[in-house]
């Protein structure tokens, strides 16, 4: 029986919320998992109700802002911070959770992962802020590479 290990099945998920994403730049999804079952998904995108990039363009593209930087100029919400919104506004906890996301978090999604009290961030591909990357090792939260085969891109 080919059967995904839980990484693996998590991981497939949050690379189909990605497909969600109206970034022009960077297609991201995430899901919070607490105890094997899937609290919240998010992906990157403009606000409810809102125009999308792929509507109005890219603010940060159109300034030449590079990756990982300016995030204040982006008018989408990160997959991450939607995760917990979404959590949040149906009253779920996401403390003690894991954070299974297609990319590494960025530092605004860094602080509301330690501040809601995440254990454990899973990413795939890597994400040029280094700052991000101090305080996920000061807060002590558990982050690991994903580096199993993603059932979703095969």
């Amino acid at each position: 029986m080919n059967r995904p290990n839980v990484d693996e099945y998590f991981m497939a998920m949050a690379s189909l919320a990605s497909e969600r994403s109206t970034c022009l730049r960077r297609k991201v999804g995430a899901v919070i998992v607490k105890d094997k079952q899937v609290i919240s998904t998010g992906y990157n995108g403009a606000p409810k109700d809102l125009p999308h990039c792929s509507e109005v363009g890219c603010l940060r593209e159109n300034m030449g802002a590079d990756s990982g930087t300016r995030h204040e100029l982006c008018r989408g919400v990160h997959a991450e911070q939607n995760a917990v919104i979404q959590a949040a506004v149906f009253g779920v906890s996401v403390k003690d959770g894991t954070l299974y996301t297609t990319h590494h978090p960025c530092v605004l999604c860094v602080k509301i992962v330690i501040n809601a009290g995440m254990e454990r961030i899973v990413y795939k591909e890597g994400y040029p802020d280094e700052l991000a990357k101090k305080m996920i090792m000061e807060s002590g939260i558990i982050i690991e590479r994903f580096t199993g085969q993603d059932y979703y891109d095969k």
